[in-house]
């Protein structure tokens, strides 16, 4: 039977994977429509040929989520199909580029005269000789780039677009191996269905004289092969066509960023939403920069911010003037200078700490950061993916004078379990994770408050914030979740294994008795 997980999955798949294919479609013509002029031009005039191959390569060094972020900077904030096509646009180039040039470059130079001989202009034997010629090897760029847009266009996720890449940072985030598995199968069918299909069509261009000729059995498979690309390539041009069929527009848009407690609050908002009678959808996964501009240009109407990511990432602030005037000073900045409302404060705090095994502490005598300062050079420190770059680091750094041996980056998911293993000595956990009493660690105190105070607050757009029923529907939200009732949701995820949808029952029951 069934698992009543992996059914919540594949109900899913019909609108992951949509978005999917339209994605990584578009991005693949349109990388096709620009990248084989531009290789053409470059084969035409060699002195571009040089510095066009360099720009697209370089292009391709960038690493894809720094594209992504980009892309959504200079649209002005903006998230979801636009940011997403140009990045995987601007990735698909290098493959295609590259083979129009050399496919060009490969054309025998007698066969290039032999078309002179007979009159043909230049602009003809392009068209008619050349490319023809360079076609498979054009194509074969078409298809390295159709696989890689496949893949990276689950990296849409993080700016709002809906893929397959769904499945796999949710999974990722709340331990559903169940979603993380679903996405990747997907994508993986996906990749070698869209190959096979490219192929298809390079077999029937490659082969269509011979089709033409006495040869009734050849002809019979040919036409087989013509009508199974031809129905994929209209199936798959069908389903694309449909997901651009205009939908109910969402009255409002929930965003998240991308861990448990953010999935969680963002189905908490959009469950008190949707019982006030809106249409809400959601984007998760987010990163803090995206998921604020977003907001403060309308496009996310409400999320889940902390005090001292606004105070240390947007105010760009580094003193520590104590928790009330923090979020005073944070709640000021946003109002005034970004134009959004906060709702109030949910009565949480989600704090940095660093944290340890309790064996692992004991050994070395450790209870509190300063008690970190002579052995600190001999430790592995592990943090999430931004920890190490951002300002509370250098805070803890500077204050206490200390630097460790080395400091690995982690999914917050797997950070746990290195420390568990150690792998780790420490790690920078949040202190509303139900993880630390699962793993039974012990939370280093900061005795010279080098860490930032993180209450968690409800933000909301300009725009959302106008509309009285909007602020009624979450109102009642603030103020009514505790440091120990946000731990214990957590947990239901994080170590229970249990779903996002449950861990929201739950608050629901703890802040008005709802299920």
């Amino acid at each position: 039977m069934i698992s009543e997980n992996l059914r919540e999955q594949l109900l899913l798949l019909p609108a992951y994977l949509e978005g999917h294919l339209l994605l990584t479609l578009i991005a693949l013509s349109l990388g096709i429509a620009v990248s084989v002029p531009l290789g053409i031009l470059a084969n035409q005039q060699p002195v571009l040929k040089r510095p066009l191959l360099v720009a697209v390569s370089v292009l391709q060094t960038i690493p894809s989520v720094a594209i992504l972020a980009l892309t959504v900077a200079a649209l002005g904030g903006r998230i979801g199909l636009l940011p997403a096509l140009i990045a995987l646009l601007l990735y698909s180039m290098l493959p295609i580029v590259r083979n129009t040039v050399t496919g060009l470059e490969t054309v025998a130079a007698d066969v290039v005269e032999a078309a002179r001989g007979i009159g043909m202009s230049r602009t003809q034997i392009l068209v008619r000789v050349r490319l023809p010629l360079a076609l498979p090897v054009i194509i074969a760029g078409i298809r390295t780039a159709a696989v890689w847009t496949v893949g990276l266009a689950t990296l849409s996720t993080l700016v709002g677009a809906t893929s397959l890449g769904n499945y796999i940072f949710t999974g990722l985030q709340t331990r559903n191996l169940v979603a993380v598995t679903v996405g990747s199968i997907a994508a993986a069918v996906m990749a070698v269905v869209l190959d096979a299909i490219i192929g298809g069509i390079l077999w029937l261009v490659e082969n269509r004289l011979t089709a033409n000729r006495n040869n009734e059995e050849f002809a019979g498979r040919y036409r087989r092969v013509f009508a199974t690309v031809t129905g994929a390539v209209l199936l798959a041009a069908g389903v694309s066509a449909w997901s651009l069929l205009p939908e109910p527009d969402a009255d409002f848009t929930v965003g998240g960023k991308g861990f448990t407690e953010q999935h969680i609050i963002a189905g908490l908002l959009a469950r008190e939403l949707e019982d006030a009678g809106f249409r809400v959808d959601q984007r998760l996964g987010l990163g803090t920069q995206v998921i604020y501009e977003a907001t403060a240009n309308n496009a996310v109407d409400a999320y889940l911010e902390y005090s001292g990511t606004v105070w240390a990432n947007i105010m760009d602030r580094d003193d520590n003037p104590g928790r009330a005037e923090v979020l005073a000073e944070v709640v000021d900045f946003v109002e005034a200078t970004d134009g959004m409302t906060v709702i109030g404060e949910f009565g949480f705090q989600n704090l940095y700490a660093l944290a340890m095994r309790k064996d692992r502490a004991a050994e070395l005598g450790v209870r509190s950061i300063e008690d970190l300062i002579p052995v600190a050079e001999r430790l592995v420190a592990g943090g999430d993916l931004e920890f190490f770059g951002r300002p509370e680091w250098i805070s803890v750094r500077d204050t206490y004078g200390i630097d460790f041996d080395r400091k690995l980056t982690f999914d917050t998911t797997l950070m746990y379990t290195a420390v568990d293993e150690r792998q780790v000595d420490l790690i920078t956990a949040y202190t509303s994770d139900g993880r630390i009493a699962h793993f039974d660690l012990l939370v280093l105190e900061d005795p010279r408050n080098a860490m930032l105070p993180y209450d968690g607050f409800l933000l909301a757009s300009a725009e959302a914030a106008r509309n009285p029923d909007f602020i009624k529907a979450l109102a009642d939200l603030t103020g009514r979740i505790s440091d120990e009732v946000m731990r214990e949701a957590n947990r239901i995820v994080d170590v229970e294994g249990r779903s996002v949808r449950e861990a929201v029952d739950y608050l629901r029951t703890a802040i008005h008795g709802l299920n």
